[in-house]
């Protein structure tokens, strides 16, 4: 990141000005910084002119956000062609921190691109001549800033040509070394040698001299070169020793194969991580292959077939049976099952009926669907799930911004600790060639691949399998610090419950509830209220028929009024039942239980020439979730605290937190927005706290807490001041969530580990003598395949939530 502006006029983008007072507030905190001479901001241009002396950027965009603003900034995406280590990461981290105006930059290996955010109007031109005076190249990006894999099949079909000739020309010399135990001596002449060495060393070979002689115009050093160093000090002691016997007649030992084989098990080893790379991608490859290319548009009257990007909002498409639904829209007409399992890790299908919203990407099933388009193209919920994951994966883990300080010291330090033991064992003992030959295997074993690789693969497999589940990581902060969570607090409606009131309780005066129900349900055939569409779902769920009641009439805050056959009935609640003078004592025990429970309570009466009397008692309330008990569960076995958050009545929040087994203590009832900000302030401040919501009024707790999650289902304000997004409304995402995080971070732990337990064994053993160049050659090799593979590990891991609906997860 660049710290320090030249001196003079910086200009610079603020965002969240809407009057005159904005701009006096945004001068006074840009005067207040050290350094700053004079501040002038427009409004109209929405720009501030900074006149400073070496003051750094960041102080400028600290003092705008502490006055309530934002500096307006850019993001750019570049695709670097060239990198191999970890020192490549951190050579063009410097070179593109260094353009003015850079603000933050996160390269990433295993993806081989760079996220780039800057001031407002850095040109990107200035962006990739910094990225090739570094010595690197930059790459096309694909359509829509989808950056392209990270091994594209052409480059992956040239890495195996490269590799089957390494290996032909490297063969007929291992294979003396091969045969020797067997009993069999025999050698190629040494010219044979050098003619099969020569082209692996500078034409195979080339990539390392090209990129090591890069790496030394920069002023630093990666993996490169210290590949050809080490193959260019075994090739060239071979060739002085093969002139050297010729002109004296001696017996001098040629080590050709050491240079020839040991470039061929890197390019194995490079091959690999191609392969391994292009698997850890395959999460967003499925994503992307989802979208159809096509869709039957109906205009007119007529259908016609057009490119999925000629569709426009509004547009009515046709989906016929098995077809893959092409737009995000509402159907029209028709019905059918969506297969969303690729998109939100449903695993069973969807039903869809006229109103219903469908997803682009989802597999209709047996019916026709007439679909009005809602969302195409970059705005389509599959675009937002593949840059949601594009985004986590281009981000760097906290964890890794101390691999890439290492690695700044990294080779500098193994070519002295090389150079050191050519001089130890030529000083030392007078073996020159031993000398040149340990150093070598320095050289190669301390290639620093698996440092660079470690992270970001384990957080590309680990993302993508979590979005295959339904589990989208907005960053890779949020994925590190899920882990670390103590306690998770949970919104009650529409996270928790159904968020839609449900009839809990039936009672009958006479004992006979079908009747009850029968006759409710016909005073409320035709009414939209919440409450008549409860009791008509718990009517048709009992196979209960009924036939409309007639001259039926709403009496607003009371209830409703009709008859059905000679019966005139009234359904509402206690206070119109007492003005109707109907005595309610002979279900005041049911009705009292109700109220415990926090349920809304209906009443239904019957007009009798006595006056009206008592049918029975209807109780409402939110149900949980089929799911949510499990959740909880789940959540407990992990060893995590559960909490609710409710703007509800202590009654009904108690009530739903004793059916799912959440303590009464950790129940938080009548919270307003703001309550619930504070009681998460108070629990982070004890340890690291999750917030799950799904409503406007969960945004500012989702923000406040360490990590939020989103219901899918939710406000899209919700979505975005959340960490996490939960593609469906299932609760043991969550714990699943958890797990994957833990599981992710582990893995990155391991793979740091191996990383650096192989150089910490493998350079003394190859100082001393110990380890030959090839065998330090397949180490190296073996320790970037090891990482990669370690990480593809994770690709196995399968989510709780699988299990069917309320049912404890396996």
């Amino acid at each position: 990141m660049r710290t320090d502006s030249p001196s003079g006029t910086v200009r610079i983008g603020i965002t969240g000005m809407t009057c005159a007072s904005c701009v006096t507030r945004v001068e006074k905190a840009l005067r207040g910084v050290e350094g700053v001479q004079s501040a002038s901001v427009n409004l109209a241009t929405e720009t501030a002119s900074v006149e400073a002396t070496e003051v750094p950027i960041a102080a400028l965009q600290q003092a705008v956000e502490r006055a309530g603003y934002g500096i307006a900034t850019d993001e750019h995406d570049l695709a670097i062609e060239g990198m191999t280590c970890a020192s490549c990461v951190g050579r063009v981290e410097k070179a593109l921190g260094k353009v003015e105006g850079v603000l933050s930059v996160s390269v990433n290996l295993a993806t081989e691109t760079a996220r780039v955010r800057s001031l407002r109007g850095t040109p990107r031109s200035a962006l990739e001549a910094a990225v090739s005076a570094a010595g690197y190249g930059i790459k096309p990006l694909q359509a829509q800033g989808q950056p392209l894999p990270a091994v594209g099949r052409a480059g992956f079909s040239r890495e195996t040509r490269h590799l089957l000739l390494a290996a032909l020309l490297s063969l007929p010399l291992l294979l003396p070394m091969l045969l020797m135990p067997f009993g069999v001596h025999w050698q190629l002449p040494g010219w044979a040698q050098w003619a099969l060495a020569t082209p692996v060393q500078f034409w195979l070979g080339a990539r390392f001299y090209r990129a090591g002689w890069g790496a030394l115009k920069a002023g630093s050093g990666n993996m490169d070169l210290l590949v050809a160093l080490g193959t260019s000090a075994g090739y060239g002691l071979s060739v002085y020793n093969l002139f050297a016997a010729t002109a004296t007649h001696l017996g001098l030992p040629l080590y050709f194969e050491s240079s020839a084989v040991l470039i061929t098990l890197i390019l194995f080893g490079k091959w690999l991580e191609a392969r391994a790379k292009r698997q850890a991608t395959d999460a967003i490859r499925a994503l992307q292959a989802l979208r159809p290319e096509r869709a039957r548009v109906l205009r007119d009257g007529v259908e016609i077939d057009l490119a999925i990007n000629a569709v426009s909002l509004g547009d009515v498409v046709v989906i016929r049976p098995g077809e893959r639904i092409p737009v995000d829209g509402i159907v029209l007409e028709g019905s059918s099952h969506s297969d969303e399992s690729l998109l939100t890790g449903e695993p069973l299908p969807v039903p869809k009926a006229p109103g219903e919203r469908v997803t682009g990407g989802a597999v209709n099933g047996e019916g026709r669907l007439l679909v009005r388009t809602s969302a195409v193209g970059a705005e389509s919920a599959l675009a937002r799930i593949v840059r949601l994951v594009e985004d986590a994966q281009a981000k760097k883990a906290p964890i890794q911004r101390i691999v890439d300080k290492v690695s700044a010291v990294f080779v500098p330090a193994v070519v002295a600790i090389a150079l050191l033991t050519l001089l130890a064992w030529g000083l030392g003992s007078g073996h020159w060639s031993q000398g040149i030959l340990n150093a070598v295997a320095v050289l190669v074993i301390a290639c620093p691949c698996a440092l660079g690789l470690a992270t970001p693969t384990a957080v590309m497999a680990g993302t993508g399998v979590a979005a295959r589940a339904g589990i989208l990581i907005k960053d890779v902060e949020a994925l590190e610090e899920t882990r670390r969570l103590r306690a998770i607090a949970f919104d009650k409606t529409g996270t928790l419950t159904l968020g839609k009131p449900v009839l809990m309780q039936a009672q009958a005066l006479d004992g006979n509830e079908n009747r009850l129900l029968e006759l409710a349900a016909a005073l409320q055939a035709g009414s939209e209220h919440p409450l008549a569409h409860a009791v008509l779902e718990a009517a048709r769920a009992r196979g209960i028929a009924f036939a409309a009641a007639e001259d039926v009439a709403a009496i607003a805050g009371r209830g409703v009024r009709g008859r059905a056959g000679q019966r005139q009935l009234a359904l509402g609640h206690a206070r119109w039942m007492a003005e109707l003078g109907v005595d309610l004592a002979g279900l005041q025990d049911s009705a009292a239980a109700a109220s415990r429970a926090g349920h809304t309570q209906s009443w239904l009466a019957e007009e009798t020439p006595q006056g009206w009397r008592v049918l029975g008692l209807l109780a409402f309330g939110d149900a949980p979730r089929p799911q949510t008990s499990a959740a909880i569960r789940e959540l407990h076995a992990l060893g995590l605290r559960t909490l609710m958050l409710s703007g509800d009545n202590r009654a009904a929040a108690g009530a739903v937190a004793d059916r799912i087994g959440i303590p009464a203590a950790d129940v938080h009832a009548e919270v307003l927005p703001e309550g619930k900000v504070t009681v998460i302030h108070d629990l982070a401040a004890e340890s690291p706290v999750g917030m799950v919501g799904d409503g406007l009024n969960d945004a500012p707790a989702l923000a406040a807490a360490n990590v939020g999650f989103a219901m899918g289902s939710g406000t899209d304000v919700a979505m975005h001041a959340a960490g996490i997004t939960l593609m469906r409304p299932d609760p043991r995402l969550v714990a699943d969530a958890i797990d994957i995080s833990r599981r992710t971070v582990r893995k990155i732990h391991q793979n740091l580990f191996w990383a650096f337990i192989y150089n910490v064994i493998g350079i003394p053993l190859a100082a001393s003598g110990l380890l030959d160049p090839m065998l330090a050659g397949a180490a190296m090799a073996a320790s970037s395949v090891s990482v990669v593979a370690n990480a593809l590990l994770l690709r196995r891991w399968s989510p709780r939530a699988r299990s069917e609906p309320g049912e404890p997860a396996p």
